[in-house]
């Protein structure tokens, strides 16, 4: 019995490394296929900054090899996201055979509204923050001071944002996996609203450069998203009288 759950054990290891493997291969692949356009992604996803600089402004690099690790940097996050569906894939793939059917209903549409959602948050952050947040920058930037960043520390700046913006655009899928499992009843959601409120104004001061632009433009989304969450969560939440049919139906078997 003990040999069986051991080779049960070593089975999911070695499947999880053969998973794992693919979708490293399938990163690089994406990676390699890229990389001769790594300088222009880089340059595409510095644009924002570049049309808030005045017009001798320009982009430095403090390290040596700065030139060519960051692009290369940027251009391997950009393979991940391009191949994130298949990652998604290998990770349902493995963990699916262990779920009920009622869990695999449900876990997969999560997963990809949660890839969406994700996506739309940094689209967002690119679209709409960024150039909001380098103009205010640019524009009070005291006379006779050069206004310029660190291709490095810009990339960090836009990784920090993207996971910022990315993890806020998630606040409905939490708000309905936590009303779907029981955790929190909607009225409960409802009462909760100042503190959400404080608290969505809290992380943007946190996780946002020190205006106020910036801090509004994460936490009055991250408010708006609560409560779609909550509108959501009441249309998918069961019917009473299903939900008594369940249990007479649970108390009867």
């Amino acid at each position: 019995m003990t040999n069986g759950g051991e080779d049960t054990f070593i089975s999911h290891l070695v499947e999880l490394r053969d998973r794992l493997l693919r979708i490293i291969v399938a990163v690089l692949a994406v990676f390699l296929v890229l990389f001769y356009w790594a300088s222009d992604i880089y340059t595409l996803l510095a644009k924002p900054l570049l049309a808030a600089l005045p017009a001798d402004g320009r982009m430095i690099a403090t390290d040596v090899v700065g030139v060519f690790l960051v692009p290369v940097k940027v251009t391997l996050l950009v393979a991940f996201l391009i191949a994130l569906p298949y990652v998604l894939y290998q990770v349902w793939a493995f963990v699916a055979p262990g779920l009920y059917a009622h869990e695999k209903r449900m876990v997969l549409p999560l997963v990809v509204t949660s890839s969406i959602l994700f996506f739309a948050g940094m689209a967002f952050a690119y679209c709409v923050v960024f150039p909001s947040v380098f103009r205010f920058m640019a524009a009070i930037a005291p006379e006779g001071v050069a206004w310029m960043t660190d291709i490095e520390k810009y990339f960090s700046f836009v990784l920090t944002m993207f996971i910022a913006f990315g993890v806020t655009f998630e606040t409905p899928v939490a708000v309905v996996v936590l009303v779907r499992l029981g955790v929190v009843r909607i009225e409960q959601l409802k009462q909760a609203r100042p503190y959400v409120i404080v608290g969505a104004f809290v992380i943007g001061a946190v996780f946002t450069p020190p205006d106020v632009i910036s801090q509004l433009l994460l936490a009055v989304p991250l408010c708006l998203l609560y409560e779609f969450g909550i509108w959501v969560a009441r249309l998918l939440a069961p019917k009473p009288d299903a939900a008594a049919a369940q249990g007479l139906s649970t108390d009867v078997d």
